[in-house]
């Protein structure tokens, strides 16, 4: 009986080796999905065709990478020096498609630095004007040494206060941190350094008051103080 078992265990021993050594090994198959996983195609959206096209031929090194191994990362590095782009969305559709949605930063006001203009955006980069198809001149101007840096926090303040930001014709930064603001329809509002939302919302009760908006200056840089003037 001891017998009979042995022989039983070692035909099935030869078997199994028999199958195994007879089934042949197609080396191509143990890199095929590695191959397929490489990217062949960097779709952008968002911005117009010219620049969806700088912002390909800036990714498009990333071409053949193995689509599992990048990630926002990859990208980010790269799409951020782009001044144009605000934010942007990434899809990998499986197995070699990489899909950048962007959204285009809008355009807040112009200003001039180095004797160049360019566009303040919404991400407080400065955007030259070439790279805009459609130009937009009707946006405030933004005057001052490196206004545009600090001309984000003030754009925030405004949206608050009761003066539409579409109203306002030109901003003034001076070194001193300190704005004035000049309005489509001739009011000059000099700020004062801080509480310049409230400062905001009594110049509007002053511009929109029938007895007072002769006075087209409205100077409120003295706390607890009020100028009203027409020089």
């Amino acid at each position: 009986m001891r017998q009979l078992i042995d022989r039983k265990i070692k035909i099935f021993f030869y078997l199994f080796l028999f199958i195994l050594l007879s089934t042949p090994i197609n080396k191509k198959n143990i890199f095929k999905d590695s191959f397929e996983n490489n990217i062949n195609i960097i779709e952008i959206t968002g911005l117009s065709e010219k620049n969806n096209n700088e912002v390909y031929d800036s990714v498009k090194f990333l071409l053949k990478q193995n689509i599992l191994l990048l990630n926002r990362d990859d990208f980010f590095n790269i799409l951020k020096q782009n001044h144009l782009i605000e934010n942007f969305y990434i899809k990998k559709i499986y197995p070699n498609l990489i899909k950048i949605k962007i959204k285009q930063a809008d355009l807040l006001a112009i200003t001039n630095l180095s004797s160049k203009k360019f566009y303040i955006g919404s991400n407080g980069k400065l955007i030259p004007l070439s790279k805009i198809e459609v130009p937009n001149y009707n946006l405030p101007f933004v005057y001052g040494k490196n206004s545009y840096i600090n001309f984000l926090e003030l754009k925030k303040i405004v949206d608050k206060s009761n003066i539409e930001f579409k109203e306002i014709d030109s901003f003034y930064y001076f070194p001193s941190n300190r704005w004035d603001i000049k309005t489509k329809d001739g009011f000059l509002i000099k700020l004062p350094e801080e509480n310049i939302l409230e400062s905001l919302k009594f110049a509007n009760r002053i511009k929109t008051n029938n007895e007072l908006n002769e006075k087209k200056i409205i100077d409120l840089r003295i706390n607890k103080k009020i100028i009203l003037s027409n020089e």
